[in-house]
């Protein structure tokens, strides 16, 4: 045999070996089952991993609007809303 045939020979020995070892780190991994009933809804949920940002109230909460609607008011106060209500009707009236 002569030097090129036994380094070939060599090459394909350690070819063989090398496809071998690669073969064994192989990690197989397992695929995704997901198992339901046919007659349950298909939902999805999603979940933020952020938390939201609160929007910018541009308006009193109702919270305030209830207070202020139940707060007293002046005698003179009422009586010039009073005043003003019965305006406002007459001028209705004249229109009809």
């Amino acid at each position: 045999m002569n030097s090129l045939s036994k380094q070939l020979i060599f090459a394909f020995i350690l070819l063989m070996i090398c496809t071998l070892v690669q073969a064994e780190d192989r990690i197989e991994l397992e695929g995704t089952s997901i198992f339901g009933n046919q007659e349950l809804p298909k939902v999805l949920y999603i979940v933020p991993w952020k938390d939201s940002e609160l929007p910018q109230l541009n308006e009193p909460p109702l919270e305030s609007l209830i207070d202020e609607a139940l707060a007293p008011i002046d005698r003179s106060e009422f009586r010039r809303q009073v005043i003003y209500y019965d305006a406002l009707s007459i001028q209705a009236d004249e229109a009809k």
